[in-house]
């Protein structure tokens, strides 16, 4: 019985990981949809979320019917729920690709009006985090979840020179907003995903450790 649950584990592990490349994938295709104002590129990221809608429901549903046939208990149940839980903050960080997309999609056809240079910066950050957030989950590697949360700050740093920059040139030119607006929005977007990862860390601490450290400072140990 043992051996078939931990087989079962593996491959629950096995379709997350599958998950979270998806939603990599998303952010990637998003991003350089906006960089690149393309619009196929933003139309590919938002038909292809509703497999990643498909997946987050079928660990779902095996979550749950691992659950009622194993009944687990200590760590392997910690295990079981904290895979439903991240497979929900992956399908919500794909959701946020789609979202930046569809202000790339408001954008084609308009040229910038500005560089592309904190954006792009706030795009690795947060694709670096959700990377690494999934990385310490397989690994149950506590100190780089502790690592990815505490990149939270750097990426509310990141966001709010961008809002500050783009709101400047609203104030010299209220003509421009249009062509702002949906920048400023992808950094939201962008920093929402970044807060996703930041949960998903959180969320491995407890799975390795049993130690609770959300609402807690970003050192804590």
């Amino acid at each position: 019985m043992k051996r078939q649950m931990d087989l079962e584990m593996q491959e629950l592990k096995r379709q997350l990981i599958l998950m979270d490349s998806r939603a990599e994938e998303a952010i990637t295709r998003a991003t350089r949809a906006l960089e690149q104002l393309s619009p196929e590129l933003a139309q590919e990221v938002i038909k292809n979320d509703t497999e990643i809608d498909r997946m987050e429901n079928e660990l779902e549903e095996k979550t749950v019917v691992f659950i009622a046939r194993h009944q687990p208990l200590a760590s392997d149940l910690r295990f079981i729920v904290m895979v439903s839980k991240i497979a929900s903050e992956l399908e919500r960080i794909a959701d946020l690709a789609v979202d930046i997309a569809q202000r790339a999609l408001e954008l084609v056809g308009q040229p910038h009006i500005k560089p592309l240079i904190d954006i792009p910066k706030l795009t690795r950050l947060a694709q670096q985090m959700v990377n690494k957030s999934i990385e310490a989950f397989v690994n149950l590697d506590g100190d780089l979840a502790r690592f990815v949360r505490s990149q939270d700050d750097q990426a509310d740093f990141l966001r709010d020179a961008i809002y500050l920059e783009l709101t400047e040139i609203i104030s010299r030119n209220g003509n421009l907003a249009p062509r702002a607006i949906p920048l400023i929005l992808v950094a939201r977007h962008l920093e929402r995903i970044c807060d996703h990862a930041t949960n998903i860390a959180e969320d491995v601490v407890f799975l390795a450790e049993a130690k609770t450290i959300k609402h807690s400072g970003a050192g804590a140990a």
